[in-house]
């Protein structure tokens, strides 16, 4: 078993710095500089989204997606790389304005499935099994236009429909609570473990976490991940930061409370996740303030502040930690945490 972690990215953290105050301040970055970029940088593996796979996605036939997937997993294979998962991206196409699982138009709803079970065909293709569901427009920004009752009722069957498209296909749940809809149906771990428990194979649904979905919520992303993990549910991570209840601001792992950070890599020592052989994602972006030539940093110094961390965790002194909780010091037990970290 290796005690050595894997790193993934997206092609989405590598981006022309545009949001939603500004137009891109960076050139486009083509899919094979961010191959590139993910060799430079030490990962291993890609993340994607359907259409990142496959462009065209939405106009191709089955066959034809299936042919460019392979084609995709080709240039991963040339460079040693691996893809993580597959997404459907269905919160920018216009059939998924409304939501797409949960859209009050039925047309809607068997489009989004649809696409969701083509993602499925791309995965397959691209040699992955992994499909991660962001419910990005699944909730409502005005409570009265959606039936949570029945809302519950379309993501399970979203669900188990891209759990029939392939045998071996798992699902990963990414919540968040909200943004881009100001409620979102599946906000929290605890209800996608919910909603996996009650799926027609619970065996193959389980969860990504996010550190900035986390805090959004109020909770804290190293006891979300603990929740998960005892539960043998937590499949992949996208550690990041986020500097109070905002928007969500991607920041690099660890800007914002470096304690927080080090505690999620405490709890993933803890579980042994880097002997899973899972990876580890960093959904963090390159600030606008950031020139082309060094837009892959924030990249760098998130992976950089992990693998210190990990140190950090490994060479805690858990002898004196263990005194203290016996005796029910817990303020040594601060302090030697506190000390710890700033130690050189």
């Amino acid at each position: 078993m290796s005690t050595t972690y894997r790193f993934s990215l997206g092609p989405w953290n590598i981006h022309p710095g545009a949001d939603p105050f500004g137009p891109p301040v960076r050139p486009p970055v083509s899919f094979d500089d961010v191959l590139c970029a993910a060799i430079d940088l030490g990962f291993a593996a890609v993340q994607f989204h359907d259409d990142d796979a496959v462009p065209a996605l939405e106009d191709l036939p089955p066959a034809a997606i299936v042919r460019e997937a392979r084609e995709m997993r080709k240039r991963l294979d040339d460079r040693g790389l691996v893809p993580e998962f597959v997404a459907p991206r269905l919160w920018e196409n216009t059939h998924g304005i409304d939501g797409g699982y949960t859209s009050n138009c039925s047309k809607a709803r068997t489009w989004a499935i649809e696409r969701s079970k083509r993602a499925v065909d791309v995965a397959l293709a691209l040699g992955c099994d992994l499909i991660v569901m962001w419910p990005a427009r699944e909730g409502t920004n005005v409570r009265e236009s959606k039936n949570p009752i029945e809302a519950s009722r379309q993501m399970l069957l979203a669900i188990d429909a891209i759990l029939s498209a392939a045998p071996n296909v798992r699902i990963a749940i990414e919540p968040k609570p909200n943004e881009p809809v100001d409620h979102a149906f599946v906000p929290t771990i605890g209800h996608a473990l919910a909603l996996g428990a009650r799926s027609s194979d619970p065996a193959r649904v389980g969860v990504l976490i996010e550190t900035a979905h986390a805090i959004l919520a109020g909770l804290d992303p190293a006891d979300e991940m603990g929740f998960a993990l005892a539960a043998g549910k937590l499949w992949s991570v996208h550690l990041n930061d986020q500097n109070g209840l905002k928007f969500d601001q991607d920041k690099v792992f660890g800007a914002a409370n470096l304690r927080g950070a080090f505690d999620q890599v405490r709890v993933l020592e803890l579980a042994g996740y880097a002997e899973t052989g899972r990876f580890i994602g960093f959904d963090v972006k390159a600030q606008r303030t950031q020139r082309a030539g060094a837009a892959t940093a924030h990249l760098a110094t998130s992976k950089r502040i992990f693998e210190m961390l990990v140190a950090k965790v490994r060479s805690f002194p858990t002898k004196a930690a263990a005194e203290c909780i016996a005796n029910r010091d817990y303020e040594s037990l601060e302090r030697l945490v506190l000390e710890h970290l700033l130690a050189a």
